[in-house]
């Protein structure tokens, strides 16, 4: 007989731990955004940053992959890739792109819309240089999204890249560096008791941050 409780039919949590207080709703969504991250820095700092990128092909077709949040400027977020990669591909056709943080510990979800540009040479150079050597030579070995033989491997490439960078400063290869998303809409998901969740809105409405709370 099967175990019921891998039946994911029968997968059932009731969210309880807390709730959005919709009396003190705080007017910048950033500053509300940084509350929950640094609950979520606290409770699982390994993956607090982590979040879905959503993006939009020039046929139209959606991807999304999981990336690492890097930076919070006044109006943006920041994260970085290869520029060669799928994801940058698709960002050169449709710089529209949805951003998913789900932080299960906290019963926590924030979705977000913006729109992408690339960083300055210098902003991309400065946080390269800031990398572990291992990641940085990382960078250089991959043509991330290129197909591989499935016996591939990177040893030889890595070992190669080592005893040329010994004692000499990596570089950041063209191909890689940063985005700046630039957000106009936030949606902060509180879990609730009987799937009655909590939902605030925040759109920018010609320079201002419009509020509104959803229906579950």
């Amino acid at each position: 007989m099967s175990n019921p409780k891998k039946n994911i039919k029968n997968i059932r949590i009731d969210y309880s731990k807390s709730s959005i207080d919709f009396n003190n709703i705080i007017d910048s969504p950033f500053e509300f955004f940084k509350i929950w991250l640094d609950l979520a820095l606290e409770i699982d700092p390994e993956n607090a940053n982590a979040f879905v990128l959503s993006t939009v092909s020039s046929k139209n077709n959606p991807s999304s992959r999981v990336v690492l949040l890097r930076g919070i400027l006044e109006k943006s977020f920041v994260f970085y890739t290869n520029y060669l990669s799928s994801k940058a591909k698709d960002l050169d056709e449709n710089k529209n792109v949805s951003l998913n943080f789900f932080w299960p510990y906290l019963e926590k979800q924030v979705r977000i819309k913006g729109v992408v540009s690339k960083l300055s040479d210098l902003e991309s150079d400065t946080y390269f240089k800031s990398r572990p050597i291992s990641s940085q030579l990382g960078a250089h070995s991959s043509e991330q999204s290129s197909s591989l033989p499935l016996n591939f491997s990177f040893d030889k490439i890595v070992n190669s890249l080592e005893e040329k960078y010994k004692n000499k400063d990596v570089g950041r290869p063209v191909f890689w560096g940063g985005y700046m998303i630039e957000i106009s809409y936030f949606e902060f998901w509180q879990g609730r008791p009987s799937r009655l969740h909590d939902r605030l809105c925040y759109t920018l409405v010609d320079g201002v941050w419009t509020l509104e709370r959803l229906s579950p």
